[in-house]
């Protein structure tokens, strides 16, 4: 028996399970950060739609449309009906901190928004624009970091031909009371 011969079919036969095993790995490695990378996009997105879902819907209230009965209620429904908290749950447990920081900002300014429209405000009051235009600016500072996380790019408001994110500078109601 040639031993040299052995040895170099067991040695060829443990490199191609070795390269095999590693390549098979790889591709594991890979699909599992691809399919973690889809699951952070969409609950992105599904975050940034209820919260635009509950927005739309403050909004007719604040507008007076089908002149709610309960502002108080009508405003807490908005919330619950765009099931915002539930999405945002699911935020927290798969965005990068900076992405959940941002959601909770814009969270918490779209809250703000919903007690003042609870409270009376209307979409032409001072006191509506106080809390409109601060959520705005939430929601755009929520969307760049987004897409700096996913696509490593950024922009500014005057790729749109703005001067601010919050919307304030083609406001005509706020530019009314400056």
């Amino acid at each position: 028996m040639d031993w040299g011969t052995l040895v170099a079919t067991v040695s060829g036969g443990l490199i191609a399970i070795s390269g095999t095993v590693l390549a098979d790995q790889l591709k594991q490695r890979h699909e599992k950060a691809r399919s973690s990378a889809e699951r952070r996009r969409a609950v992105y997105i599904e975050f940034i739609s209820a919260a635009g879902v509950c927005h739309a819907r403050l909004r007719q209230i604040a507008q007076g449309v089908g002149d709610e009965v309960d502002p108080v209620g009508a405003a807490r429904a908005a919330l619950t009906d765009a099931a915002i908290h539930e999405v945002r749950e699911r935020l927290f447990i798969d965005a990068s901190t900076a992405v959940a920081g941002a959601g909770q900002a814009m969270f918490e300014r779209l809250r703000a928004l919903q007690r003042a429209v609870a409270e009376g405000a209307r979409h032409s009051s001072r006191a509506f624009h106080d809390v409109y235009h601060p959520y705005l600016d939430a929601v755009w500072a929520y969307r760049v970091a987004v897409r700096e996380e996913l696509e490593g790019r950024a922009f500014a408001p005057t790729v749109f031909g703005w001067e601010e994110w919050d919307g304030t500078d083609r406001c005509q109601i706020c530019r009314q009371g400056a």
